[in-house]
């Protein structure tokens, strides 16, 4: 059965940092593309990231890039989202998801429970 677990959320003040990591477990996980999307309060899950199995191929929404990174450890089983120059509006809950590399949520199979990021002003 797989399970992917996300960590590293909290609460940061606008320009500051932070690094979620998302650790799978059951299945292959270097087969697999991995995605980070976030749902903000009374919005719909939107796309944020996404790498592909090798880690050679990255994707970002064009409201995340230049500020956040993806990576993954295919020994360690995780994937990376650092985020910087946080602002307001990138607060979210921030789930991973396993499955196709692609910018939408059909593609991906499995789902983390997320984790929430707050950042205030």
């Amino acid at each position: 059965q797989v399970q992917l677990v996300e960590s590293g959320g909290g609460l940061v003040q606008a320009g500051g940092s932070l690094t979620l990591s998302c650790v799978a477990s059951g299945g292959t996980f270097s087969s697999y593309a991995m995605g980070w999307f976030r749902q903000p309060p009374g919005k719909e899950r939107e796309f944020v990231a996404a790498i592909s199995w090798s880690g050679g191929t990255t994707s970002y929404s064009d409201s995340v890039k230049g500020r956040f990174t993806i990576s993954r450890a295919n020994a360690k089983n995780t994937v990376y989202l650092q985020m910087n120059s946080l602002k307001p509006e990138d607060t979210a809950v921030y789930y991973c998801a396993k499955g196709t590399y692609s910018r939408v949520t059909s593609a991906y199979h499995y789902w983390g429970q997320g984790t929430q990021v707050t950042v205030s002003s």
